[in-house]
């Protein structure tokens, strides 16, 4: 039943109901019988004609009835999928196009003015290569999505250690922790062994780090811990930042969804960071939630399969 489309399930459903039906009125032919017995009467045999052919149109009816209605719900599908896939490609052309024109404006810039000061060039310089490698980063988490959507069965499990790979994120943004006045503790357990796929495991905790550093405030503290379940480790990342209003939590999730674009670009976000980290733990069989607590800052939970 799993595998069978919306109109089938129903139609098996309603014929079975009907076959059951039928079966008992048949054998049983009123409510004062109290066993069955068998066809005496022609009557009987014409009863159970009557009942096959009833079925037999009912079914046909169903069946096409069915039929269409699963047509529709693909329709509707594919209409669907069409639009998130315009939408998906004007949002990245969109994306693209604002690093693409900045590295032209600057390189422009430098190949029309050879008298240029060298400290001057200098900056520009430094702008291209700033706004190139937002470029890549922007092309890494495209082609990441890509991969989790349409090429999964190329994502190889292994045998991941969760503690050690937090400890090594922890470790590669202790500058920006440190920059921007923040405290990160970690509360994972030693040895936490998941069998996962490493890069996106890794994509969940970074992306999560990065998006409390970025975006939590100067001065804020971020918790994360973990709690072990019989099938599945449930996971808590919280800070006590700024947050953000309720209204915007539901959409956090999606791809290129921003609260305030100038802001995000700025802080080098491609908007595509916690779309990432869902579609990463839903790959690893487990759920994220987000909440804003009374306190303040932002808070997530989420599972991942052992």
């Amino acid at each position: 039943m799993r595998n069978l489309s919306e109109g089938r399930k129903m139609w098996l459903s309603v014929m079975a109901v009907f076959l059951v039906y039928a079966t008992i009125f048949i054998l049983f032919e009123d409510y004062d019988r109290k066993f069955i017995m068998p066809f005496h009467e022609v009557s009987d045999w014409h009863l159970l004609l009557f009942s096959l052919v009833v079925m037999a149109g009912l079914g046909f009816l169903l069946f096409r009835y069915a039929k269409q209605m699963d047509e529709r719900i693909s329709r509707e599908q594919a209409e669907k999928e069409n639009r998130m896939r315009r939408e998906l490609t004007q949002n990245i052309a969109h994306e693209l196009k604002t690093p693409v024109a900045s590295i032209l404006g600057y390189t422009d810039t430098i190949l029309d003015s050879p008298d240029m000061a060298e400290e001057v060039k200098q900056q520009f310089i430094v702008r291209t290569n700033a706004q190139a490698r937002r470029l890549t980063t922007l092309l890494q988490d495209i082609s990441t999505l890509n991969r989790m959507d349409y090429a999964k069965d190329m994502i190889t499990m292994e045998r991941v250690n969760v503690s050690l790979l937090f400890a090594d994120i922890a470790q590669e943004t202790s500058f920006a922790l440190e920059h921007r006045q923040m405290r990160l503790h970690n509360y994972l357990p030693q040895d936490i062994i998941i069998h996962g796929n490493y890069s996106l495991l890794y994509s969940i905790f970074r992306n999560l780090t990065d998006n409390a550093i970025n975006y939590a405030g100067r001065g804020a503290t971020i918790k994360v811990s973990a709690e072990q379940d019989p099938n599945s480790w449930h996971f808590t990342f919280q800070d006590n930042g700024i947050g953000i209003p309720a209204p915007h939590l539901p959409r956090i999730f999606e791809r290129f969804y921003r609260l305030d674009k100038g802001r995000s670009r700025d802080m080098g976000g491609t908007g595509l960071g916690l779309a990432i980290v869902k579609n990463a733990v839903l790959m690893h069989g487990g759920n994220i939630t987000v909440t804003t607590p009374d306190g303040g800052g932002l808070t997530f939970e989420f599972t991942i399969r052992k």
